[in-house]
């Protein structure tokens, strides 16, 4: 009979956040699978926990899953473990559970931490619908789609970013999005545990020293086509504007009337050029 695949939630910086199902598994089960494990030891050890344990990170993920398949056709039962949160959310775990199901074998989640949640409910922003991207790719082209993605978004989005990488990114979707109302969580459950919210401009006044694990959050609100319409023709000149209206079939007055709308400029001042 096969073996057990428990994926093991773990604390996301506070070691008491471990939960007592937790400890139970991780005392019962024959291996501990872990995304690092001399990082993971300390937590073993303050659990007071011995186990034979197996590395499993994404860089040997193709490799190790095979051998924890093996293991687990053996009858051995096996906990997957990652340096914090949930296996398999942004961190390994994806590959072995598909192919633990594939292969017929009792895949038991033990539910504990999460970062992206921990950070959505005390955002402050909607939690009915969500979308959670990971971390944005650093492929400019695959880049590009996520964010024309999350632009078609009526929801709350959340991604990761490192600190290396926060400021361009907030600075990115500023130029992309515009200067929206954003929420930046850092180091969740640890001692300079922060929530900063403001707009994109006014988080980025408030970082000097950036360090720790960032999660960025902010609803997005789709444009309409005729919104989208209307920012396009704007990026055009005043007589090009005028020239598109006028074609629409509007009279003179009217397009006037439009432009000046969509400019928010006072209607004189359209009216002096075409009058």
């Amino acid at each position: 009979m096969a073996g057990k695949l428990y994926l093991i939630a773990t604390p996301i910086g506070n070691l008491k956040d471990i939960t007592y199902r937790a400890v139970e598994i991780l005392k019962e089960v024959d291996v501990i699978a872990a995304e690092d494990t001399r990082h993971s030891l300390k937590l073993l050890n303050y659990l007071e926990i011995s186990k034979p344990m197996i590395s499993y990170h994404r860089h040997n993920e193709d490799t190790k899953t095979t051998e924890l398949i093996k293991i687990l056709q053996e009858g051995k039962s096996i906990g997957l473990i990652t340096d914090a949160g949930t296996p398999g959310i942004s961190d390994p775990g994806e590959e072995v559970v598909k192919e633990a199901i594939k292969e017929q074998i009792e895949v038991i989640p033990i539910p504990g931490a999460c970062a992206l949640i921990n950070a959505l409910i005390a955002s402050g922003l909607g939690t009915k619908e969500f979308t959670f991207y990971g971390f944005l790719p650093l492929d400019k082209k695959l880049r590009t789609e996520k964010f024309e993605d999350i632009q078609k978004q009526n929801k709350t989005i959340i991604f990761y970013e490192a600190p290396h990488r926060l400021i361009k990114t907030l600075q990115e979707m500023e130029q992309r999005l515009g200067n929206i109302e954003v929420v930046l969580a850092k180091e969740l459950t640890k001692i300079h545990e922060t929530f900063t919210r403001g707009t994109i401009e006014e988080v980025l006044e408030t970082l000097e020293d950036v360090k720790g694990e960032y999660i960025i959050l902010f609803e997005n609100h789709a444009k309409t086509e005729k919104q989208i319409e209307i920012e396009n023709i704007n990026q055009l000149s005043i007589e090009e504007q005028f020239e598109i209206y006028t074609k629409k079939g509007l009279s003179k007055k009217d397009a006037i009337k439009q432009i000046a709308k969509n400019n928010k400029v006072p209607k004189d001042t359209i009216y002096k050029r075409f009058i």
